[in-house]
């Protein structure tokens, strides 16, 4: 469960322990980087911080699928991140970007699941690639250099031409 009640973290703080599912209206039709079908473990406290405040210190884990960086093959990155969110009611802290805004649909009920959906978004990889010596694609053809060398001539970058000619003539 990611909705909670404020009334009763008034009292007591709440623990979480759920699931984002990859297939939560939550997420947008360009969320590129939804979670894989697991979806995303949610675990954490959830407490009063002050008048109209509530605090969320949790954690999420999950992956999703990416492109290599290098040669565009889809790469499963994994996601296990510490996450902290502020929630306040409208009018108070208006003017931070990392405070949530408790309104919603229902009143007196947190929902954490947008919170969740952007701490995921900033977490995931922004570059991954298949593997640590992955060579790429070839940048005249386009041929996986994985697999083997492409048939395109070597390019030099005439920058380098006084380096190349120095080390010539030491050798």
């Amino acid at each position: 469960m990611l909705s909670f009640d404020t009334r009763s973290l008034d009292h007591e703080a709440a623990t979480v322990d759920a699931v984002l599912r990859a297939d939560d209206a939550v997420w947008m039709a360009d969320d590129i980087l939804r979670p894989l079908r697991d979806g995303i473990r949610v675990t954490g406290r959830l407490a009063s911080a002050g008048a109209g405040r509530y605090y969320f210190s949790g954690h999420l884990a999950g992956a999703t699928q990416q492109e290599c960086g290098r040669c565009l093959v889809p790469v499963e990155s994994s996601v296990d991140a510490d996450v902290h969110v502020l929630f306040a009611e409208p009018g108070e802290l208006d003017d931070d970007p990392d405070v949530y805004p408790l309104e919603g649909g229902q009143a007196n009920v947190i929902d954490l699941r947008q919170a969740v959906r952007e701490q995921w978004l900033l977490e995931v990889p922004a570059f991954s690639v298949c593997r640590p010596d992955c060579m790429g694609l070839c940048p005249k053809c386009g041929a996986d250099l994985n697999t083997g060398a492409c048939g395109c001539a070597p390019e030099t970058d005439a920058r380098w031409e006084s380096l190349r000619n120095i080390r010539d003539a030491s050798e």
